[in-house]
């Protein structure tokens, strides 16, 4: 890909077409990953080195965190954030291969309909995971894990002390918060868009 189609493809994904697409780039790419880059990693960059059971040995400390944690919240998260950037992505990529005009997108029936096609799978994929997230961490982190280690130990069930719990809960609610939020941003970016095509709004 040439460099004009890269710079074109980038100034697309960082400049959506709608003033509110444009917020909600700038809260997704410095306000969300920056909270997960720098404060998830302080939050949870040690967690399983912390995390100790009763007996305090090794293998009962790995074999319990392991199913206390099926996918570190680190992780979920980025692939959250990956995975909802795509449908963007992917129209952005289209309209840079048929040298379509940011300003231009919301002119025409059929890019405006694939434009909002791909921020109603935003809200699809952004609501998926605020359902996962829910089914795997829930809303509060609690200071004892109670883990069955029978395959193990002679004692089927040990307890686990879960460190920093209470900043863990606090962030776990910030996530739910930033992806509410995230999805209130793309209603609100098709709303708009449904008023510029009505002529409620100017087109800019």
């Amino acid at each position: 890909m040439s460099p004009n189609y890269m710079r074109s493809f980038s100034e697309g994904c960082l400049r959506p077409p709608t003033v509110t697409g444009q917020f909600h780039t700038l809260f997704f790419g410095s306000v969300r990953m920056f909270f997960l880059g720098v404060l998830g990693f302080a939050v949870y960059g040690n967690e399983a080195l912390h995390f100790s059971c009763d007996p305090d040995k090794r293998e009962v400390n790995l074999f319990c965190y392991n199913q206390f944690r099926p996918i570190t919240p680190q992780v979920f998260w980025a692939l959250q954030l990956v995975i909802v950037l795509v449908p963007g992505a992917f129209f952005h990529l289209y309209a840079t291969c048929k040298s379509i005009k940011q300003e231009d997108i919301l002119q025409t029936s059929f890019y405006s309909a694939f434009y909002v096609f791909s921020v109603f799978l935003r809200i699809v994929l952004e609501t998926v995971a605020f359902w996962l997230q829910i089914r795997l961490f829930g809303f509060k982190v609690n200071a004892i894990y109670v883990c069955d280690v029978g395959t193990l130990e002679k004692k089927f069930v040990t307890r686990c002390m879960v460190p920093e719990h209470l900043e863990k809960t606090i962030f776990l609610i910030a996530m739910y918060t930033f992806t509410v939020i995230t999805v209130a941003l793309c209603v609100a970016e098709i709303f708009e868009i449904s008023c510029r095509r009505l002529g409620f709004f100017k087109n800019q």
